[in-house]
């Protein structure tokens, strides 16, 4: 079965100043490979046959790496994104998608198998369907449980808290792009408000594995080390 795929390239990387003053932030390096080649090499493995990317920020780079005359294993085309439309607008610039797709970011380190997370979708007959991930952020600070009368009832030193967040990789159904309108910019978080308003069932499924963000200069350095030692996990 044809697989598509769309990755959101078209951020401009503020977290990361100064790299991306240079480079957009899926071009930033991870080992010998950018990024977004890894995702690219890792959706091809999974057997996506036509990747789109949706980009804006510096995209005459990124349209030039691509097209460079390698054989990626898949048809790449590109989605011009003209004026901001924050992460799930730009996906009413493409007029050919299919009944089911994939919407990814550009920039995350994962060794999710991308197509058993589509297949999954399609079994289900969900709308929309969030990759998530238990990450866990320890506080920098003594954290103190105040009575109403201003007496201490408990203290916890640099507390953990559990959060479970998108991991930026879902499964839509063409159904949804009745949702989100053409010309302005709507983010995913405009989109589950919307779906949750409208009764839309929207699957969850909680990845364990491993997954990095590489938005935030911290989690970029530990993507380059993890990468370093464990680049089998991300390219079979």
């Amino acid at each position: 079965m044809s697989k598509r795929a769309v990755i959101l390239a078209g951020g401009k990387g503020k977290r990361l100043h100064p790299y991306t003053v240079v480079l957009p932030k899926p071009l930033m390096p991870i080992g010998e490979y950018p990024i977004l080649e890894v995702v690219v090499r890792q959706l091809v493995s999974c057997g996506f046959d036509h990747i789109t990317m949706a980009v804006n920020h510096q995209a005459d780079i990124i349209k030039s790496y691509f097209n460079a005359g390698r054989d990626w294993g898949a048809r790449i085309d590109f989605s011009l994104e003209k004026e901001f439309l924050s992460t799930m607008g730009p996906l009413t610039l493409i007029d050919d998608l299919p009944e089911d797709f994939l919407v990814m970011n550009g920039d995350i380190l994962t060794d999710m198998d991308f197509g058993a997370f589509y297949d999954g979708h399609v079994q289900r007959d969900e709308a929309f369907s969030i990759s998530s991930f238990v990450r866990r952020q320890r506080s920098e600070f003594g954290v103190l449980t105040v009575s109403p009368e201003k007496r201490l009832q408990g203290f916890r030193e640099k507390p953990e808290v559990e959060y479970e967040v998108s991991m930026g990789v879902y499964m839509l159904s063409r159904r949804v792009l009745d949702h989100i309108p053409k010309g302005k910019p709507f983010g995913f978080d405009d989109l589950m408000h919307g779906l949750l308003d409208s009764d839309f069932a929207v699957g969850v499924r909680r990845y364990e594995g491993f997954w990095l963000d590489i938005g935030r200069q911290d989690d970029y350095a530990e993507a380059i080390d993890m990468f370093e030692v464990n680049k089998h996990l991300f390219l079979k």
